[in-house]
């Protein structure tokens, strides 16, 4: 006889521990079932950034008409308006219900991503503080880490403040640099269990919290278990077959399954199928091999359909060897290094072709515009001078009192990265013509004298100026390219997951191909498609409305449970 629950949440990022957490608190007895062998998903490797507007924390301003005053000028397409209403609606709810179980966001002051546009602010994306990993006991190791990349030294965990501050070199950053260190090195009872970090941040500091609470509730998590098929009974869909190791067996759902298991981006014939452009899976900066839509295309085996998935959530990133063996390689994100002064980024015409200082999903969206106009992106270039090297990160390439050019392996240089002691020679071994690279040098030279730049705006919103230099006057994100040795790298489009999945309604329930709810489906995060359409409109839209329709998904399923006769 197959085991029942309540309640079958596919995933444990933040839409799948949210959705959990909030059944069970309900009073629904819930299952999480998770193919990989960690706790998190893409969401414990991400920034842990939630983009929610109307959030009422923090003493903000900001109301749902100014909300959707924004989003009605950011999102271009069409989107389903009472989705993107419940959206701006809930997440004030979901905050609170978070709130009362001790897990506080707090309002950050980054600008959204389309400044320039009525509506917008600095304080809707939310993050929650450092927590302590050791909290989990046992659980601890089990939580997908951070990236190497995104630690100091590949070691030391860093928030995102830390992150900025020193990676920017602001004032304060060495005694920063010293306190992330000290943080580390002094606590000795974890140094002598594991090398890693006790201290949660960013993504890890959303996944810790919700999965102590999951086992205060004591919900049961399987890890190593996949998602194979859904149960389908008298057209409701009753269940999951999984499997663990390659034994399969099925589990009967009473009220619900709820699919917050990511998206498409380790899929490349689902990204060949969807993409307007040629994109490899091998560009993307999530969880290898993770994300692959076998929940979509469970979905879609019993009628379900999709929406919005022509595009990523995109971020430009570059490639580098394994520090351990040079046969492999490893992505790198370069989503704020594209728009640093002293730089410039070129398609291999040589020509600009978007701000580079703009967001990094507008930047990937000018990536694939030019693609689809010229046939010369993917990949396009980031050169830059030594100024930029020595103040900046490139990539997985670091400033130089970090990595010098002499610590550099010797198999990097042209073919990874690529260095010239002028502009001309530059080109050439990038095979772009000399002349064409020259001058838009040149001319970004004169832009950045003038603070202004009249080809694409570059500098000119304070979210570009946010991620700049402010030490660059007179605009913080342009710069002159003036000091020898000059550099450049090959910039791809990567991406942080899929905004296309399976359509779902305002009440996270997933569509048929005549707008249909199927009964007992639901869909949030990544696996189900963005409420924002194909636009990003702030750090955190993903996270943000991941948590929100889980959320809304469990309060659905709680609503419908009470009405029925429990068997």
């Amino acid at each position: 006889m197959a085991e029942t629950f309540d309640v079958i949440v596919i995933g444990t990022g933040a839409a799948g521990m949210t959705a959990a957490l909030r059944a069970a608190d309900l009073g629904l007895h819930v299952l999480i079932v998770e193919k990989a062998h960690k706790y998190g998903g893409t969401s414990a490797t991400s920034g842990g950034v939630a983009w929610i507007a109307n959030h009422g924390l923090g003493g903000t301003t900001d109301t749902r008409e100014e909300a959707l005053t924004y989003l009605d000028a950011v999102i271009q397409g069409p989107v389903n308006r009472e989705r993107l209403e419940a959206y701006v609606d809930t997440g004030r709810d979901m905050l609170s219900f978070m709130g009362k179980l001790g897990i506080n966001f707090i309002p950050m002051p980054w600008p959204d991503y389309f400044a320039e546009l009525p509506g917008s602010r600095t304080d809707r994306s939310l993050v929650l503080p450092m927590w302590d990993g050791r909290k989990l006991g046992d659980k601890f190791p089990l939580v997908r880490e951070q990236f190497p990349r995104f630690k100091l030294f590949n070691r030391y965990a860093m928030n995102l403040v830390e992150t900025f501050t020193i990676a920017a070199r602001a004032k304060g950053w060495k005694r920063m640099l010293a306190g992330v260190i000290s943080r580390y090195w002094t606590d000795q009872a974890t140094r002598r269990i594991t090398k890693r970090d006790r201290w949660f941040t960013s993504g890890n500091a959303v996944i810790g919290p919700l999965l102590e609470q999951l086992t205060t509730k004591n919900v049961e998590i399987r890890l190593e278990t996949k998602l194979e098929e859904l149960i389908v009974t008298d057209g409701k869909v009753t269940g999951a077959r999984v499997s663990r190791f390659g034994t399969a067996y099925d589990i009967s759902a009473r009220h619900g399954v709820v699919i917050c298991a990511g998206g498409f981006e380790w899929n490349q014939q689902l990204r060949d199928r969807f993409y307007p452009v040629k994109t490899s899976i091998w560009w993307t900066s999530t969880p290898q091999d993770a994300n692959t839509g076998d929940a979509l295309l469970a979905a879609e085996a019993i009628g379900a359909t999709t929406e919005h998935t022509e595009e990523g959530w995109w971020a430009p990133t570059m490639i580098l060897p394994s520090a351990s063996a040079s046969n492999f390689e490893e992505v790198h994100q370069a989503v704020f290094d594209v728009g640093r002064p002293s730089s410039v980024c070129v398609n291999r015409n040589g020509d600009r072709f978007v701000n580079e200082s703009c967001s990094y999903d507008r930047f990937g969206v000018g990536m694939v515009a030019d693609q689809q106009k010229t046939g010369a992106n993917l990949p396009c270039w980031l050169v830059f001078d030594a100024v930029f090297r020595a103040k900046f990160t490139a990539g997985g390439i670091l400033p130089t009192a970090i990595m010098s050019d002499k610590s550099i392996p010797v198999d990097w240089w042209d073919h990874y990265i690529f260095k010239s002691d002028n502009i001309v020679s530059l080109a050439k071994k990038l095979q772009l013509d000399p002349a064409k690279l020259t001058d838009v040098v040149m001319r970004m030279n004169d832009y950045a004298a003038k603070g202004e730049d009249p080809e694409f705006g570059r500098g000119s919103t304070i979210y570009d100026q946010a991620f700049g230099d402010p030490t660059c006057k007179p605009n913080p994100a342009l710069g002159p390219i003036i000091k020898p040795p000059f550099y450049a790298i090959p910039i791809h489009l990567g991406d942080l997951g899929t905004k296309g999945g399976l359509k779902a309604d305002a009440k996270a329930r997933v569509l048929d191909g005549n707008n249909q709810p199927i009964p007992g489906l639901f869909a949030a995060g990544n696996a189900a498609g963005s409420p924002f359409g194909l636009n990003y409109p702030g750090a955190g839209g993903t996270i943000g409305p991941a948590m929100v329709f889980a959320y809304i998904a469990a309060n659905e399923i709680a609503a419908r449970a009470s009405n029925q006769p429990r068997t």
